[in-house]
Parts: structure tokens; sequence; C-alpha cells
């Protein structure tokens, strides 16, 4: 298999040779990694059950952790699902890799489409199921709205969006992706979106819908063809609790359940202890999006941007991306993410990807050092 080189390898090549400025400390906001404490009684509940370590976790998860994600559904989106569609899974990126790879297994000349710039992992998964891929482009000369021609969407096996975007930082509607869930319907194909940045939000009144909310608008109630995925990662502090979920269509799900008890993706059980606290409790998840939106705040003042409604992620528009990241962290000591390593024919190019995961006071000190940069 020959996979492309991840972004943040191609970042350290495209640094390798510069020296950052000495005067500063070094700060990264590459990866959208919170540089936060992960909350205490998530911490302790996963050392009080290091005891259960003495046993084999179940691939289907524990009764508890699948109560604790199908709860977090109920609240969250207002939607009652059954046991039967919704796997707990170890993270969502095994997930994004590996179902490709079962779902096209028996597919003569399997497509992918995926929106493009792009979480670098869909391609990979294409590439390992030797699918041919198509670029859904999204940019702000289509306002971020995904779209197929007629004959992609007669040729396409599975489509990936990924609403709340990232790298972009773009939402899009119900509607948009009620219309998404009938061209699924009509056309056949599997309908996935990547809803990991769903709970990182600036206006209540605007929360991003999932896709699950969407089919069951379109009349689409068992979710024939549709899929979400979810992660505590960004929420909660603590992606390396490795906590996901997949849900929708009980058929898949059937069978994607009996290969994953062949792949060993099983969560230990202190893992699964600690998620289903995290999965449970909403008032730790509100005191970080409140940190965020004012990052977000603090980056709509200082560098005079219009700011995304979800995810931490700022797409800042630029002269030259990779220019700009080398000279940014030759000055200032900063290393952000040129968008070009994250989207393929030059879409991301001439934008820099900006995570704003760190407290306010450090995130404003690093802002005003890019606008002084800028200004310079």
């Amino acid at each position: 298999m020959n996979f492309e080189q991840y972004p943040f390898e191609k970042l350290n090549k495209l640094l390798e040779n510069i020296t950052p400025n000495e005067k500063y400390k070094i700060e990264s906001l590459t990866i959208g990694e919170p540089q936060f404490e992960t909350p205490l009684q998530i911490q302790n509940e996963l050392k009080n059950s290091s005891d259960l370590l003495r046993k084999y976790p179940k691939t289907s998860g524990e009764e508890y952790l699948r109560k604790a994600i199908l709860g977090f559904i109920k609240n969250r989106f207002q939607i009652d699902i059954n046991s039967n569609q919704i796997i707990p899974t170890f993270g969502t990126r095994e997930v994004l890799f590996n179902f490709p790879q079962f779902y096209l297994y028996d597919k003569k000349d399997p497509t992918i489409a995926f929106t493009n710039p792009f979480y670098q992992i869909y391609e990979g998964a294409a590439i390992a199921s030797k699918a041919k891929i198509i670029h859904i482009n999204i940019s702000e000369e289509n306002k971020y709205i995904p779209h197929l021609t007629n004959t992609q969407l007669q040729n396409v096996d599975i489509v990936i969006l990924n609403f709340p975007n990232n790298p972009t930082g773009a939402s899009i509607s119900l509607e948009i992706l009620i219309s998404w869930v009938k061209k699924a319907l009509e056309y056949n194909f599997i309908l996935l979106n990547d809803e990991c940045y769903s709970e990182i939000y600036t206006n209540e009144n605007e929360k991003p819908p999932s896709l699950l909310q969407a089919s069951i608008k379109a009349q689409n109630r068992d979710f024939r063809n549709i899929l979400v995925l979810n992660s505590i990662s960004k929420r909660s502090s603590a992606p390396g609790l490795r906590s996901g979920f997949i849900a929708g269509d009980s058929k898949i799900l059937e069978k994607y359940k009996i290969y994953r008890t062949y792949s060993g993706c099983a969560s230990p059980l202190p893992l699964q202890k600690a998620s289903a606290l995290a999965w449970s409790d909403q008032k730790h998840v509100d005191n970080f999006r409140k940190i965020y939106k004012q990052n977000l705040i603090l980056a709509k003042e200082i560098l005079n941007i219009k700011i995304p409604n979800s995810t931490f992620f700022i797409w800042l528009k630029v002269k030259d991306d990779l220019e700009f990241t080398k000279n940014l962290y030759k000055q200032k000591s900063i290393k952000v993410l040129p968008g070009r390593f994250l989207g393929r024919n030059n879409m991301g190019k001439n934008y820099v990807r900006i995570a704003l995961v760190h407290n306010n006071k450090t995130t404003k000190d690093i802002l005003l050092k890019i606008k002084n940069f800028m200004n310079d």
C-alpha cells in the first residue's frame, strides 16, 4: 500500500532547517488535541476501575457504556435509537479506516467520495480498500456545500461527509443533510457523517445537526444506508480514552459487529468505565465549550476575521500557506498547519489551519503574536 505522508510529517520536513526565534517559547497550534486536563472525575473513574484489567472486554461494548452513549444521543439530538443501531468503538479513527475495508470487500471497482480538504484517514481507507477516490471539493467559492454529479452519485459506494468540518470549520444545515439522505436512498450508497466536532459550537440556538436527525426528517426512521460517528476526544478533553461510536443502519452494523470481533478493537474495561462517565456528564462539556467560544471571539477581535460556529479551528486565508508557515515559525516560534497538506488538487492552498486548543490567556498571547507577524 502506498500511503501519502501524513500532514504533520510534511510539516516537520518543511520546518526542519528553520531555527525558531529563541525570544519566544515554541507554541504548536497544529493538532486538534485539547490542551486541558481531562476532568478529574473521569480520571478517578479510570483509576478506580483498574482492577477490571483482569477481564477481556466485549467487542460490542459493555451495557453501561452503550447506555451512556444512547443517553448522549437522546439528550443532544432528541433521538431514541435501539441498542442494535449503535456500536461503541475504540475512538473513531479506527472505524474510519476499517469500515470502508469491511463494506467494500465484495464490491467490484469500489468508489469512495469524501469532502476535500479532509482528515487524511479517509484517503488512507480508500487506498487500503483499493477504491477509486472522488474528491468533494468544498471552499469559500461554493460556500463549503458538498456536491456530487448524478453520474458520480450513481457510481459511488460510500460518501463520507464531515460536518462540522475539519479543517475549514464549516457547518451545513439540516436541510442540506436531509437532501443527502434522500440521495443515499435514491442512489443506494452508504452515507457517513463524521460528527466529532458536533459539541464544539458558539451558539446555543444553532447547534450543529446530526445526520441521524436528517434521516428521521427524511422519513428514513430505520436509518437505511445512514451512519454517523462521534467521539469524546474533543468534547471531554480525553482523546487518550479512545471512546467513540458508530450509529445508524442496524443491518450494516450487525455484519460490521462480526467483522470487529476479528479485528481486535475492543476497548479495555477501565477505559469503558471512564468513557461511560464522560458520555453521561454534560457539565464539563459546557465548561470546555465556553473556553473554545472565548478563543474564537479572541480570534475574531484580534485577527479581524469571521469565525466558525463550530469546531475550534481557524481556517485563515493567507497569500502563501507554505511561506506563511515557515516565516511564522522563524519569527514568532509558532507552528500552524499549511492548508495544502490537508487537501488534494490545490484545495486548501493559501490557507493555514490554526487549532485554538489552549486556555484563553495563552490563546490571546499567541493570536497577538500572529497579528503582529501579519502586520509586519
